[in-house]
């Protein structure tokens, strides 16, 4: 089954009621039909191209990409194809400063460490009850909230997010850092915020599992690009300091969604939106 049935079939093209929406969401959404706005499949594979051709290089450079999806329906998804892939991610609550603060951070997971610590060594066994109730309760606590973290050891290079009105103090932090943002947004949502926006139901189990699927896919392929070219490359002298930086672009410029398609794995996703007949669906774009 192709990537665009396969989105089709997890309902993804389904956006939020008329009375809801975002008008900066307007170039995302083909029409109306039962007062429920629909989202052009073809946005959706070209966010979805280019968020996928950014992590692949962001990841074979060895940066790491912070997944974070703290609704109920996103958990199950990110968890699991997180620790395939061994990228960090958030599905509690995104604690304030996890990222402009992230030394204070660190420090709480090394508090974690000696909590666990502790347990291992039959510590714990030596407090009163008193004490060790408090302290079976704060490591509980520091595990729900940072346990998907602790092995980031620096800031992410780049932030995938599941629902921008939900995660907007992530978005926040990541904007004020200047850590590029990859987002699965509904028409309820603001684009503005997203560096790579992915307009899509943020709502559905299915096309969540399915983007984020996708996602960890490339983290993937950016590891074994890394590998192959940590065996491959021989290091003949360091770079030349003089020469000058390239000037700083935005991630939407440097990488052109025509350009995507080649070493991908659904290459004729674009060829096959595009192609696909379009559903029935009133004319009101508003």
């Amino acid at each position: 089954m192709s990537l665009v049935n396969e989105l089709i079939e997890a309902g993804i093209h389904f956006g939020q009621r008329r009375s809801s929406w975002n008008p900066k969401m307007a170039p995302y959404i083909q029409g109306v039909k039962n007062q429920i706005h629909i989202i052009d499949i073809r946005e959706t594979i070209k966010g979805l191209l280019l968020a996928k051709k950014f992590i692949s290089k962001t990841v074979s450079e060895g940066k790491d990409v912070l997944f974070v999806g703290t609704k109920r329906q996103a958990r199950s998804a990110i968890e699991t194809h997180c620790a395939a892939c061994q990228m960090p991610y958030i599905t509690e609550r995104w604690l304030g400063g996890l990222l402009t603060n992230f030394r204070t951070v660190r420090d709480r997971l090394k508090r974690l460490e000696e909590l666990e610590a502790l347990v291992a060594t039959g510590g714990m066994k030596s407090y009163s009850k008193k004490m060790e109730s408090q302290l079976s309760r704060e490591l509980k606590k520091i595990y729900r909230n940072l346990n998907g973290v602790r092995a980031m050891t620096k800031l992410p290079s780049a932030l995938v997010v599941v629902d921008v009105n939900r995660e907007m103090n992530a978005v926040r932090e990541a904007k004020n850092l200047g850590i590029p943002t990859i987002c699965l947004i509904d028409t309820d949502g603001d684009p503005d915020f997203s560096d790579i926006p992915i307009p899509g139901n943020d709502d559905s189990m299915r096309s969540i599992d399915l983007i984020i699927r996708e996602l960890t896919a490339s983290v993937q392929d950016g590891k074994t690009q890394r590998q192959t070219s940590a065996v491959t490359s021989a290091p003949e002298g360091g770079e030349d300091s003089d020469a000058p930086s390239p000037r700083r672009r935005s991630v939407r410029s440097r990488f052109r969604v025509d350009e995507i398609g080649g070493g991908l794995t659904d290459g004729a996703a674009m060829e096959s939106a595009a192609a696909a007949p379009s559903a029935p669906v009133a004319t009101d774009p508003a």
